[in-house]
């Protein structure tokens, strides 16, 4: 599935348009580390009907949501991805954990790998090169694969984006820091950021106020911080990334369509979960995997609200969330959001469009 991308990209050259994303940013404010507590983050609230903004701090968004709504959450949860391997030769290997099959993994792998080459992991265990494909590659561990994940979950590190290699956050807090306070389902190399300004009790507050809350799974991998490639804008499609809905999620969102009810979704994944499974109306396909692409002229037709983060440049996030307010005035929120010097990025601040 694919927005209207190819009409476009026949007239605009690539690079003007990736340009046109473009905005700079202090850089004071990318946050190193996330607000303390949660909830206490700055919120933009951005209100399309009458192109008000204002500002307030997360812990009172319930004030801005809708009365009726349904809150979806993306329940993916970060794992400990990232490993140092030693080579045969006395090199090492930084490699990150991207995908299993019920023999192999495979990896982002840096530095010169061939077929047959083996790895090591300290006294884990060791893994044979089966296949090199660019900067991925196929090993074979010398332990089953729920032994590797063991493993994994014990011993690797959290993976953070490139913009905080910086982060003064340690390996014990990485775990929970950059991670939702409702993750539940193993699979992401990086957080859904936006649902890291809810705390549990903030949750509660939602839902006792007559919110519902439900969640969605999409495993977010590393398409999310890779530069856009003119070859993705000219098909019209992005990295390909797994979801899956649930049947009670399901049931609530198909009865609030029925009853005109908004639906706000946490996060650009969650919106790209969304769209990817329905048809306008109902949810049709409740799991599988996404390769779309949505930009300014892509018109969401089953999310309402969005909650998101302050993206990077130039990045396929905030063309996805220029469909929800057009290019020009994205730019602009972005604007008033430096202006308030709020913070930006992964751990950054938050703004809810209504």
């Amino acid at each position: 599935m694919a927005s209207s991308l190819k009409a476009s990209s026949s007239t605009k050259d690539f690079h003007s348009i990736l340009a046109s994303y473009d905005y700079p940013l202090p850089p004071e404010l990318l946050a190193k580390e996330p607000a303390s507590p949660r909830d206490s983050a700055k919120l933009l609230i951005f209100d399309r009907a009458n192109q008000s903004v204002r500002f307030d701090v997360f812990r009172n968004v319930q004030n801005y949501l809708p009365r009726d709504c349904v809150l979806v959450l993306n329940q993916t949860k970060v794992i400990p991805a990232k490993i140092m391997l030693k080579k045969q030769t006395g090199g090492t290997v930084s490699v990150l954990f991207l995908s299993k099959t019920s023999e192999t993994i495979t990896v982002l792998a840096s530095g010169s790998l061939r077929p047959g080459d083996t790895l090591a992991w300290e006294r884990y265990c060791t893994f044979s090169v089966k296949k090199r494909n660019d900067r991925e590659a196929v090993l074979v561990p010398s332990v089953s694969i729920e032994q590797f994940l063991d493993l994994l979950r014990t011993h690797g590190e959290t993976p953070l984006p490139p913009y905080l290699k910086d982060s003064p956050l340690k390996e014990d807090r990485r775990r929970t820091e950059y991670q939702t306070v409702f993750a539940r389902k193993e699979g992401s190399v990086a957080a859904p950021t936006a649902g890291l300004h809810f705390t549990e009790h903030l949750l509660m507050e939602i839902e006792k106020n007559g919110r519902a809350v439900v969640s969605i799974t999409l495993h977010v991998n590393l398409g999310t911080f890779a530069p856009l490639t003119e070859e993705q804008w000219r098909e019209g499609k992005l990295h390909t990334e797994y979801y899956s809905i649930d049947q009670h999620t399901a049931e609530v969102l198909a009865e609030a369509k029925k009853q005109h009810r908004p639906i706000v979704a946490v996060g650009t994944t969650t919106v790209r979960a969304l769209e990817s499974a329905s048809d306008g109306i109902t949810l049709k396909n409740l799991t599988g995997s996404t390769d779309l692409f949505i930009t300014e002229n892509y018109q969401p037709h089953f999310v309402d609200h969005l909650i998101t983060n302050f993206h990077v440049p130039k990045s396929s996030l905030m063309m996805l969330v220029s469909a929800f307010t057009g290019r020009q005035k994205l730019l602009d929120l972005y604007q008033q959001a430096i202006g308030k010097r709020m913070r930006f990025f992964s751990f950054g601040d938050a703004m809810i469009i209504l």
